[in-house]
């Protein structure tokens, strides 16, 4: 073999023992960030938390686990439609928790940065994911208040003031677009906390933006789209969340014609029973919010459904909707049955991600709209250490 075979050689064994590294160790505290055994020094999200933006849209090192989660449906002149998920993970990995340390030990795997990207074609019928893993390191990955970003690699989502931009560049496709909110952050759940299963602390923090303006570029296979449409951004941190019996979600965003919005979402429970903290968000026209609890909504799947030809899940994606309190009843279906992300590694989990339109009524008036759906442990219950 020529020294240049060598050296490649090298490197990709250098590449994919990094890979598995960081693979191996993102799994271990994934599983510990989900299942309530809590690390020393992470805090756990409490009741009482004193939201401050633009501050809390970034990086909550003392937290273990923290996503930025954006989706939304967009339009290309032509009348393309299009949906969009582009989404980053920061998971602390326990290594020198004494987070007022961080940044001593440049090199130090204090957090671990995962990233997924999806483009569903919804005229066109095609579905583009991928997924990148780094650590954080300078340029490489991180949440930055200072910089005001967050990144991994060059994708990345940028603020400047209130309005930001989400850029994502791959070889097939690409995301380029700008948002501006159009209603104030909206915290979920009640008295700061999302709680998600009994317990103190077996909650998050949660912060969404319910309807973004949204504009920009989307490149596919060398073609280009100019796009418009509406976006919904999740911020949550936390430390402690499911409970061990929690089999999966179903979740759901919504944007409706009226300028509403809903956020609803159940936990399916490995017994088959109705799991009590379920919950949503109904967000009216003028911004305000308004707690949901699991008595407040019917939240049921609907007959049609997809069968993964990767993992043999079986997805149901269609779905009905009614809150009578609101006088609202809804049904969810999706242009394009196959939008599951499957992880490339044992790191990720295998789940159903797209974008759903909705019609419906409201007090006896036609109501139609836009979301996103996501469906987790279909594949398989979720895993414990």
């Amino acid at each position: 073999m020529s020294r240049e075979g060598v050296r490649k050689s090298r490197s990709l064994r250098d590449d994919n023992f990094l890979t598995w590294l960081l693979a191996g160790s993102l799994l271990s505290v994934l599983s510990v960030g989900l299942f309530g055994q809590t690390q020393p020094r992470y805090e756990v999200a409490k009741p009482g938390y004193h939201y401050q933006f633009p501050r809390d849209y970034f990086d909550h090192p003392w937290y273990q686990t923290e996503w930025w989660y954006y989706t939304g449906n967009v339009t290309a002149s032509d009348g393309r439609r299009f949906g969009f998920e582009l989404t980053f993970f920061r998971q602390g990995t326990g290594q020198g928790s004494d987070r007022d340390a961080a940044g001593k030990q440049t090199w130090e795997i204090r957090d671990l940065y995962l990233a997924h990207l999806a483009i569903s074609d919804l005229d066109g019928g095609k579905f583009y994911h991928t997924e990148r893993l780094n650590r954080r390191g300078p340029e490489i990955a991180g949440a930055s208040a200072g910089e005001q970003k967050v990144w991994n690699g060059n994708w990345k989502v940028k603020w400047d003031g209130e309005n930001q931009e989400l850029q994502a560049v791959e070889k097939e496709f690409t995301l380029k677009l700008n948002l501006h909110p159009e209603k104030p952050p909206v915290i979920q759940g009640e008295n700061g906390v999302s709680q998600k299963s009994a317990g103190d602390g077996h909650a998050s923090h949660y912060i969404s933006l319910t309807r973004i303006a949204t504009s920009g570029e989307i490149r596919l296979n060398g073609k280009s789209y100019a796009v418009s449409g509406l976006s919904w951004m999740d911020h949550e941190f936390f430390t402690t969340g499911l409970d061990r019996e929690q089999q999966g979600w179903d979740w759901l965003a919504i944007q409706l014609n009226d300028r509403t919005e809903l956020m609803l979402y159940h936990f399916r429970r490995k017994d088959g029973a109705e799991d009590p903290f379920s919950s949503g968000t109904y967000i009216d026209a003028s911004g305000k919010a308004t707690h949901l609890t699991a008595k407040d909504f019917r939240l049921d799947a609907a007959d049609a459904s997809w069968k993964s030809p990767t993992t043999g899940a079986n997805y149901p994606i269609d779905w009905k909707m009614e809150i009578p309190r609101l006088a609202i009843t809804l049904e969810a279906k999706t242009p394009l049955a196959a939008q599951e992300l499957t992880g490339q590694s044992k790191l990720s989990p295998n789940y159903w991600e797209g974008a759903i339109t909705l019609t419906g009524l409201r007090n006896g008036q036609a109501l139609s709209g836009v979301g996103y759906l996501e469906l987790t442990g279909y594949n398989e219950a979720l895993q414990l250490p």
